[in-house]
């Protein structure tokens, strides 16, 4: 009788730690992590992730022995990555690029031309692994220092596609493939607006997108210009994805502020739809910090962005994109002062901190050679296409690098603050703070009894005085970030801020 109760109680407590195993690690996954703002995510283009320009000249010359990023050579950046706290990365299109009408000299990274393959320009030709193996060793060793992958979803094809198979495409009335907007280099993709979507070309292309993410491993998707589809093909898609990996993470490059189609011939699905269709969270429009002189329109943003991700039955965030690969550096904006702003913010919003390869090593993403005419080129552009000030994503160039080694100190000091608090900053209230001085910025984010402060002068020029009313003061008060002078007296916290100037404290 006793050897019965012995092994009841061994099978009760199997069990329990079985279940209690399995569920941590279901709480591991990347979809769980973004929901609840954990995703710290690191954007990288992977052709020039750890290019090497021997020279020094910003291009990548093949004949000179100079060798662009690769799914192989890009392990060994890993480590590096994962020391200044990164836990996801976002890796921008690693799909076949055009090279027909095309801009730049290795093609737009978001000119897809092949849904069923990788970026033949990604290969290690040294490697005896397939170019499927390789994407998929970079993943398993991403995964093997616990991090997670998002993989970038081009939203519009290459000329390249459209001579292969033009069915895929809005056609004008010469039956020419349609431009949208200003992007020369990419036509629109004609998707149904029905039921009738599933049995469409275009959508299996997508299916079979996701297949092979799935089968190399991948963590999650981020959908470029996710409003130009409409809402039934998200639904479907993600459906289909899910039904295969309930755990998949869908991002949508969407904002708040995006309230018109790109094109006349385009479709415009709202973030909010997109949300409903199934995405686990969107862009926001943190990218208009640098429009933000005052106050009043950063609080109403970020308290309105609550009150609707609040509204849905599963949980949904955003991330901080106050740079992307779309935005101009920071350090030409307003240098390290704008730069550091951005890392405090990132570590203490109600948001998943995302970030550029170069903006944490202060990269004013100047190319010598922008938009001259090219010595060699692997597309019809015979010059170096660029978006000044931007990440480049055209051409083989240098890897993303500058000369502010304190913004990742900075960065790693956030992080430990974001990791100590992470309670109060992954559960706890937004509250903006009443302040006699817009152009100072301040919020709190309060649980319980606990409050992290976060004041900085959005002034990037002129020293600023306030007097920010921080509500009830008791207890121990942990100055973080601040300079001598600096003080709270009558639970109001008053000072001169520098240009830029950011103080953190921790009230509990």
């Amino acid at each position: 009788m006793l050897l019965k109760k012995v092994a009841c109680i061994l099978a009760v407590l199997l069990l329990f730690n079985h279940s209690a195993f399995a569920e941590e690690n279901n709480q591991d996954n990347l979809r769980n992590m973004f929901q609840n703002n954990r995703a710290i995510i690191y954007a990288i283009n992977l052709r020039t992730f750890n290019a090497n320009d021997k020279n020094e000249n910003g291009i990548i010359e093949f004949s000179e022995g100079e060798t662009s990023g690769s799914f192989i050579n890009a392990i060994e950046r890993l480590d590096e990555i994962k020391d200044i706290g990164m836990n996801t990365i976002h890796l921008l299109p690693i799909t076949p690029t055009g090279e027909m009408k095309a801009l730049g000299t290795a093609g737009s990274l978001y000119a897809i031309s092949d849904f069923e393959t990788f970026n033949p320009q990604l290969s290690d030709s040294k490697s005896k692994l397939s170019i499927k193996e390789q994407a998929k060793k970079l993943i398993e060793e991403c995964h093997k220092r616990n991090i997670k992958v998002i993989v970038d979803l081009p939203s519009c094809g290459a000329y390249d596609l459209f001579l292969k198979n033009p069915n895929l495409f809005v056609l004008n009335n010469d039956g020419s493939p349609y431009i949208p907007a200003d992007w020369t280099d990419v036509r629109l993709f004609d998707v149904p607006n029905d039921k009738t979507v599933v049995a469409s070309d275009i959508y299996k292309l997508h299916q079979k997108f996701v297949d092979n993410l799935i089968e190399i491993g991948a963590d999650g998707i981020r959908a470029d210009v996710a409003t130009i589809k409409p809402y039934i093909f998200w639904k479907e898609l993600i459906d289909y994805t899910r039904s295969k990996n309930k755990d998949f993470l869908f991002l949508a490059e969407a904002s708040e502020i995006w309230t018109e189609p790109v094109s006349e011939r385009a479709y415009f699905t709202n973030y909010k739809k997109l949300l409903k269709a199934g995405f686990d969270g969107h862009y926001g429009d943190y990218f208009e910090l640098k429009n933000w002189e005052t106050s009043d329109k950063f609080n109403d943003s970020i308290t309105s962005r609550n009150k609707v991700l609040k509204k849905y039955d599963e949980k949904k965030s955003s991330i901080g994109s106050f740079e992307t690969h779309d935005v101009i550096s920071p350090m030409r904006i307003g240098g390290e002062n704008y730069s550091k702003i951005i890392i405090w913010l990132n570590a203490t919003l109600p948001l998943n901190p995302y970030y550029i390869d170069g903006f944490l090593q202060g990269d004013y993403y100047d190319y010598e050679f922008s938009n001259k005419e090219a010595k060699e080129t692997f597309t019809d552009d015979n010059r170096y296409f660029m978006h000044t000030g931007q990440l480049d994503i055209f051409n083989f160039s240098r890897k993303p690098q500058g000369n502010s080694p304190e913004l990742i100190s900075e960065h790693k000091k956030a992080l430990e603050i974001r990791n100590k608090y992470k309670d109060v900053i992954e559960h706890g209230k937004y509250i903006p703070l009443k302040t006699d001085n817009k152009r100072i910025f301040a919020y709190k984010r309060t649980l319980d009894e606990k409050s992290l402060y976060v004041i900085f002068n959005r002034n990037l020029n002129n020293n600023e005085k306030v007097n920010v009313k921080l509500g009830q003061i008791k207890g121990e008060v942990d100055f973080i970030k601040t300079k001598e002078g600096n003080e709270i007296i009558n639970s109001a916290f008053k000072a001169e801020l520098n240009p830029g100037e950011i103080v953190v404290f921790f009230n509990y």
